[in-house]
């Protein structure tokens, strides 16, 4: 049995993206290719890995036994490839960095940096939310990620970037706007506009909202800042942002209150403890080291 590294790769993102038109743009295949690739795969195999169903794809049980092998494989094949490449130097390589939403603009600098330092290292950029970030790592399909500490994982080292506060977001013609600063008891009445589940950010509000007995009443959810911003201009609820998030928003009808008790954004670099981290991965690891 003689399997391409390359089918393998499309049949991963077949299973992710859970349909053939969307993964044959993302691989920049002809749909009638990517179905010849898959159908070769199950033909070396001996066994179907697909359920088609109403322009959607399921894995199978030895599907889903493949994708997992698959996903292991090709983490090690990257790594391996890593290392040959860097014998000789850090003169070309892959760098697969994860990095949430909320977080892009504060990177950008040292994104930058390192794209001018090391120009042959190809950065291949993934964005989730934090624990989007976590399961790739888990997965072995990043080599480091940016997140908010804390993880919801102990095999995770972290080097720590920098520290935010973080504060509530009321309109300017909110009863609230009365007070210097706000506790979390304030937010109980109100409708919250919150992240979506797979933000670090949406997790570490629940916890500290229930370590201070209030349950938030959750009406929104969404993973762009503005988008919350705007929902909170319009009266739809309150919310709580990154104080450099809120310094993007001037000229808006908002006001940001500090919060009492420990309510800092945490800015991270993360990997995971029980594998070496790649040439290119240590490179941006120091170059953050040293530019926060």
């Amino acid at each position: 049995m003689n399997v391409p590294l390359k089918s393998l790769r499309c049949f991963l993102t077949l299973a992710e993206m859970g349909n053939y038109t969307r993964a044959a743009e993302k691989l920049y295949l002809t749909q009638p290719t990517l179905t010849k690739l898959i159908q070769r795969l199950e033909e070396s195999l001996g066994e179907p890995l697909l359920v088609r169903n109403n322009q959607r794809v399921a894995l199978t049980p030895a599907g889903v036994l493949l994708a997992d092998s698959a996903t292991q494989m090709l983490g090690q094949w990257h790594r391996l490839q890593e290392e040959l490449s860097n014998r000789r130097g850090l003169k070309s390589g892959q760098l697969r960095l994860g990095i949430c939403p909320m977080m892009s603009s504060l990177t950008i600098d040292l994104l930058t940096e390192f794209r001018r330092r090391y120009p042959d290292i190809q950065l291949e950029m993934s964005e989730y939310g934090g624990y989007g970030c976590e399961q790739a790592l888990l997965k072995d399909t990043l080599d480091i990620a940016f997140t908010a500490l804390p993880t919801s994982h102990d095999e995770f080292l972290s080097q720590p970037l920098k520290e935010y506060p973080l504060l509530a977001c009321i309109p300017t013609d909110h009863a609230l706007n009365t007070k210097t600063s706000l506790c979390w008891q304030d937010f109980a009445d109100y409708p919250f506009i919150m992240y979506n589940e797979d933000f670090s950010l949406a997790k570490l509000l629940t916890r500290l909202s229930l370590q201070s007995g209030v349950n938030l009443q959750v009406a929104f959810r969404s993973g762009q800042w503005d988008f919350i911003a705007s929902m909170v201009e319009s009266n739809m609820g309150l919310a709580i942002l990154p104080e450099p998030i809120c310094q993007q928003l001037p000229g808006r009808q908002l006001a940001f209150k500090p919060i009492s008790g420990d309510t800092s954004w945490n800015l991270a670099l993360i990997w995971r403890e029980q594998l070496a981290l790649t040439p290119a991965a240590k490179a941006f690891l120091a170059l953050a080291q040293e530019m926060y």
